[in-house]
């Protein structure tokens, strides 16, 4: 009897789809996909290579879906869907020749007694679908978020920001920088841009580990809109500062930058170990503590900085995978959560001292709302607008916060979409 024979394939095509089922079908973020052994034993070039390509075909999955839909009598499984996702936006967006993406995905498909049937729909489909959107990719449609968050975010800003927002979601982010010393300085020498804020973008990533700077510890990545809940506090050499959930450590080490005696804690260990290894990096220290953030009884301090644990529907430009891997049924947890760990936050700050509360969440409830509420809650602070001559006006918040969106400096590659708020404890 004959031995079945199955086409080789290109292997950074073969794990870019698993990464995508392990996200769309999975509902697993796309780092936790990256740690697994599958991934691993790929070669450094193929694994980065398959990562870029899943991001990508998660990015524009919406907008391939448009292409798509006019050949489709009816919506394949997911892993087929998938598949052709990937074509699409390999070959048109992403500049890949045809020919080769088709032939791969097609062999792919044939691969797996549970796939092997749609090979002629693949071929075919993806074949119509790229003549469509080849050559204008950039005319399509702006892709879309998925409804459970489309929704609260159209009620949240109105539909011309939503799509504002998600105009900047489908451009991706920059690449930003907090550095130690002069952001002038070092933008000239890594060829990128000083910020208003004080960050350096670069315009494109690259192998982050090769810029100049990285080994001798003169800076660290930190999105823009994370380093401004810092940027914009007056922290004097000598300030105790607290950093509840510090992982990976970026505003850790701004405190630390600054002279204060920081103490960072974080529950996950292997999290904390990634903060003392940037930290180490960096030339910084500060005291690391692996604890439950309401387990804390340290204190009181003259700062505490409290990054809750929130949605991070606010990263999404960069972890295009959060819309796909959840449906936002855990939102009214990490709102109780936030709760509890602002009013224990607020029993360690001194009275005089600064509690600095921030969410990397478009959402209010995880931002102003969040906030109005604890100041009823907790007459005793105040929320003082934080000053800062780069912070504009249309970004600041009735209860005195920050809100940071996605579609802000637009012109300059955008942002994160964040929220931060500084709010005083009142002397005795």
């Amino acid at each position: 009897m004959a031995k079945s024979h199955k086409s080789p394939v290109n292997p950074v095509r073969q794990e870019a789809w698993r990464l995508l089922d392990g996200v769309v079908i999975g509902q697993t973020v796309l780092p936790d996909l990256l740690s697994m052994p599958q991934h691993q034993k790929l070669d450094p070039s193929e694994r980065a290579a398959a990562q870029r390509l899943a991001t990508a075909t998660l990015r524009f999955a919406d907008r391939a879906d448009w292409a798509l839909k006019p050949f489709l009598k009816k919506l394949p499984h997911d892993t087929i869907r998938n598949l052709l996702r990937l074509g699409v936006v390999e070959v048109c967006g992403e500049g890949a020749a045809a020919h080769g993406v088709v032939h791969d995905l097609v062999a792919l498909a044939g691969r797996s007694n549970r796939t092997a049937g749609h090979k002629g729909m693949v071929n075919a489909v993806l074949r119509r679908a790229i003549e469509k959107l080849e050559g204008n990719w950039d005319k399509a449609p702006i892709p879309k978020m998925q409804k459970w968050l489309r929704k609260p975010l159209a009620d949240a800003y109105g539909n011309s920001v939503l799509q504002g927002i998600e105009r900047a979601h489908s451009k991706g982010p920059a690449l930003d920088l907090t550095v130690k010393g002069d952001a002038s300085q070092w933008a000239e020498t890594l060829g990128g841009v000083a910020l208003a804020s004080g960050s350096v973008r670069l315009s494109s990533g690259g192998r982050v580990t090769g810029l100049p700077g990285f080994d001798d510890g003169q800076w660290w990545v930190q999105d823009a809109a994370s380093a401004m809940p810092l940027a914009s506090l007056a922290v004097t050499p000598g300030t105790t500062a607290l950093d509840l959930c510090a992982a990976p450590g970026g505003k850790a080490m701004q405190l630390a930058q600054a002279g204060a005696h920081v103490t960072a804690v974080d529950v996950s260990e292997p999290r904390m170990a990634r903060v003392q290894q940037n930290l180490d990096r960096v030339g910084l220290s500060a005291k690391t503590v692996i604890s439950d953030a309401l387990a804390v009884q340290d204190g009181p301090f003259d700062v505490v900085v409290l990054d809750a644990p929130c949605s991070a529907t606010g990263t999404i430009r960069r972890h295009p995978d959060l819309p796909f891997a959840r449906d936002g049924a855990e939102i009214g947890f990490l709102i109780e959560q936030q709760v509890a760990f602002l009013d224990h936050a607020a029993t360690l700050v001194r009275p005089g001292g600064t509690l600095v509360f921030c969410t990397c969440s478009l959402l209010p409830d995880e931002g102003e709302v969040q906030i109005s509420e604890f100041l009823t809650r907790h007459p005793e602070f105040s929320a003082v607008p934080p000053k800062a001559d780069w912070i504009e006006e249309s970004w600041r918040s009735d209860e005195g916060g920050v809100r940071l969106r996605p579609d802000f400096w637009a012109d300059a590659g955008g942002m994160d979409g964040f929220y931060f708020a500084h709010l005083i404890k009142a002397m005795p």
